[in-house]
């Protein structure tokens, strides 16, 4: 499935091919650069790399056909590629030059904006969002990358992956620049430096908010997910770090990191937040102190409200603006996001936690009257070892645990709810308030939850999926949003209690 269909600009200045590769034919001009060749447009540069599934050389009669000029791909693809009606190129590893291949085609565009990245576990949404809300109050015309959505101002396009393939990154890029866009705010995931996605882009700063189990289906352990982080803030890829260092990952990238650093944390760090009871105040390294308006719950978006502002500064922004424009943010789909019901209706809060560091972060952040119950699965084909510290988490935290299906993708959606189990059910009975209980179908869980909710003083959150619209059981994706299944759901509670 293309990453973003669609988004190209309009206007790009043909570059010879011979910029890219000196063997190339002397009269071949490109406009335009991509990796898949459902995407080919009339003048494009078709990027044929190997994938999992198969080799992108495979698709290179199709591509030239649909009008790519000309083919680059490796030794392998050469030979796939067989006789087609435009150039072949061969490139010993095509992969690692996709960033600065599709930086050339399109002019460079990073370097017309004002980039800011995020990385970490944990808030890489949240804090983009932030950004992009106190860019807003700076005056800037705004864009954003990231799991949710692509923003070219006032545009939006639902996302497929947190960061896109390097072919979409920089066409996007010339897109918000064609169209006026002074600053782009983007998550920038690990897969993402792995994959090399965000090669070609030098962000002006970049981003740490924490570092905690997630993904190691994909890296092999904590210390290379880190790694794979810590790559983001080499003078390659950014020119300022800030750095939350909350925890061991970042105290070490603040210490580690080639390029210039603030950080923000307590005690020794350049930025503090601190509180005075309700009130938090971020603190700065000239002694200066401005209220820190957080507008959306849980200490955990104090650090990520606090990352943003001073990621702003650092980009040029004066600290009032930032503060100013960081507590004008209306919210972030699926993040810590209410859902309302009929009134006498217990609480209702979706959020994307996926992670137990992340999910014991939203239950604390949770003060309801009366009972927290929480709703959780894990996903499948992901990282196993999480699941029954998910649960976990859950059992610690909530007062009623209901464990349900996720994404199950092609893994037996009862074995991961089976492993999801087992990790809150080895939580001490001193160490958790209440029951556990096993529903299958995500709706009949969000019931389940409903049901052993007694009125407006418990809340009911539903965790895992946040913003996502639909669920993926077998390679089928169903439609299903948690927010409007909740609200439904709250209806329907509602009436059985009137009734």
């Amino acid at each position: 499935m293309p990453d973003r269909p669609g988004l190209r600009p309009r206007d790009v200045t043909p570059l010879p091919l011979t910029a890219l590769d000196a063997t190339a034919p002397a009269d071949v001009l490109v406009t335009g650069v991509t990796h898949d060749s459902r995407q080919v447009r009339t003048g494009d540069l078709y990027l044929a790399l190997p994938g999992a599934v198969t080799h992108g050389a495979r698709f290179a009669a199709a591509a030239a056909a649909s009008g790519a000029v000309a083919i680059m791909t490796d030794a392998a693809g050469v030979s796939l590629a067989g006789d087609v009606s435009v150039p072949v190129l061969e490139l010993a590893d095509p992969r690692s030059r996709v960033g600065d291949i599709a930086a050339a085609v399109y002019g460079h565009p990073a370097r017309d904006l004002l980039m800011l990245g995020v990385t970490g576990t944990n808030g890489k949404t949240t804090t983009t969002y932030l950004l992009d809300s106190g860019l807003r109050a700076a005056g800037h015309t705004t864009g954003l990358i990231g799991t949710v959505e692509t923003r070219v101002g006032d545009e939006r396009v639902a996302s497929i992956r947190t960061t896109p393939e390097a072919t979409d990154v920089h066409a996007l890029l010339a897109v918000m620049r064609e169209r006026g866009v002074t600053a782009c705010s983007m998550e920038v995931s690990s897969h993402a430096m792995v994959f090399g996605r965000v090669d070609g882009v030098v962000f002006d700063v970049a981003g740490f908010t924490n570092l905690t189990q997630d993904h190691l289906d994909f890296h092999h352990d904590l210390d290379d997910y880190f790694a794979a982080k810590a790559r983001l803030f080499t003078p390659a890829h950014a020119r300022r770090a800030v750095v939350v260092v909350g925890d061991e990952y970042g105290r070490r990238l603040a210490t580690s990191t080639p390029l210039p650093a603030v950080t923000i944390g307590r005690g020794d760090a350049d930025w503090r937040v601190e509180r005075v009871g309700e009130t938090a105040y971020l603190a700065g390294p000239d002694g200066a102190k401005v209220e820190l308006d957080v507008p959306i719950p849980g200490e955990f978006n104090a650090a990520n409200a606090a990352l943003a502002a001073v990621m702003l500064v650092e980009a040029g922004v004066d600290v009032a603006t930032a503060v100013r424009g960081v507590a004008a943010c209306p919210g972030v789909p699926g993040r810590m996001e209410r859902v309302a019901g009929p009134g006498g209706a217990p609480a209702g809060v979706v959020d994307f936690a996926h992670t137990p560091d992340a999910i014991d972060n939203v239950l604390r952040a949770l003060h309801p009257r009366g009972r927290l119950i929480v709703v959780v699965g894990a996903g499948g084909d992901r990282d196993r070892d999480k699941r029954p510290l998910m649960g976990a988490a859950a059992a610690r935290g909530a007062d009623v645990v209901v464990v349900t299906d996720d994404n199950p993708r092609s893994e037996d959606a009862a074995a991961i709810r089976a492993a999801v189990v087992a990790g809150a059910r080895a939580v001490p009975d001193t160490e958790r308030a209440g029951e556990i209980l096993e529903v299958g179908g995500r709706r009949e869980a969000v019931r389940a939850a409903l049901s052993c909710a007694r009125g407006p003083g418990d809340t009911v959150v539903v965790l895992g999926k946040g913003h996502e619209q639909g669920q993926e059981i077998a390679g089928v994706v169903h439609p299903f949003d948690d927010r409007d299944v909740l609200r439904e759901e709250l209806v329907r509670w509602s009436e059985e209690q009137s009734a």
